[in-house]
């Protein structure tokens, strides 16, 4: 499943979208902030698809050689191992997914086979491959545990690979380790006849609905929200804050105030991890700093209004 933090993460890059554009359309940015949420799916089954395009290239490459005019023994009765995978049948095979690809207009990777020809030839090089093809015994737990290396050492990594989702969908940037992760947890965990589904990246509905509200509230309450900074950063014009923090910090105080079932330690320590990797190298200090003595004037006034026992 997506987890709150890719949220967060979403959340906050839709926020700075809409300041920087300033679009008062609510309801269009909730729309296209559900997709992009959503597409990380696409870049899920890309991932899956591409070991099939991969297998079936190295397919086309044996059925090549067994018609060359001198073809050598080896040549007509080449190594089946990697081509007869049992875990990579079982994402050929998924019926989840050719639903989703007969409904998606997905790039097709036949017709993009240089990145296929990249990864089988590295894949091929490897000593990874070679052991795997040199071993005597066949199961589905030794294909399973070839897939994941083979996925996670080679495929995962590759450079090129990620420039070229990068120039397709910036937003994949971000859910790249997410669905890397989630695709390599899925594998381990398969069993034989599983099937290989999309569940795993689905938005669950309390996800989705706070998702949404997370992010209209903390634009909804901007102006507000920009007041009570001022107050506790006197030294500080508020142009000289990074805009990345200005919008962390807003979308912190939105769940202190408007989220009462998630305790403000979780809250305040998301957006410091959030501002670590999107933000300034003092950012976190900075941001933390701030949040402490807003929080401390809510708990004084009484804004603060958690439920539960250690909310606080």
């Amino acid at each position: 499943m997506v987890n709150r933090r890719h949220i967060r993460i979403k959340v906050m890059q839709s926020i700075y979208a809409v300041l920087q554009s300033k679009s008062d359309n609510l309801p269009k940015e909730e729309k296209f902030l559900l997709f992009n949420v959503k597409k990380a799916t696409e870049l899920y089954v890309l991932q899956l698809m591409l070991m099939v395009e991969i297998r079936n290239l190295a397919l086309e490459h044996i059925e090549i050689k067994k018609k060359k005019y001198l073809a050598t023994n080896e040549d007509k009765n080449p190594n089946l191992k990697f081509v007869n995978n049992e875990v990579i049948k079982l994402i050929a095979e998924s019926e989840e997914i050719k639903e989703y690809l007969s409904k998606s207009k997905l790039i097709d990777w036949k017709d993009n086979r240089e990145y296929v020809r990249i990864i089988l030839d590295e894949l091929t090089e490897s000593d990874l491959y070679k052991t795997y093809m040199e071993s005597d015994s066949a199961s589905f737990e030794e294909d399973k545990v070839f897939v994941a290396d083979f996925f996670k050492n080679i495929l995962a990594p590759n450079e090129k690979l990620f420039d070229y989702y990068e120039s397709l969908n910036l937003s994949w940037v971000d859910d790249y380790p997410l669905v890397n992760t989630t695709i390599l947890k899925a594998i381990k965990q398969l069993g034989k006849g599983d099937s290989l589904g999309l569940k795993q990246l689905k938005v669950k509905a309390d996800d989705e609905e706070f998702l949404v509200d997370l992010f209209r509230k903390a634009i909804l309450h901007q102006q507000e929200f920009t007041e009570e900074i001022d107050e506790k950063t006197p030294n500080w014009d508020t142009e000289r804050i990074a805009d990345m923090d200005m919008i962390l910090i807003k979308m912190a105080l939105t769940e202190f105030l408007y989220f009462p079932s998630i305790p403000t330690k979780v809250t305040i320590n998301e957006y410091i991890e959030i501002a670590k990797d999107y933000s300034t190298r003092k950012s976190s200090y900075f941001i933390n700093g701030v949040l402490d003595k807003l929080l401390k004037d809510y708990n004084k006034s009484g804004r603060l209004k958690k439920i539960g026992r250690g909310l606080l």
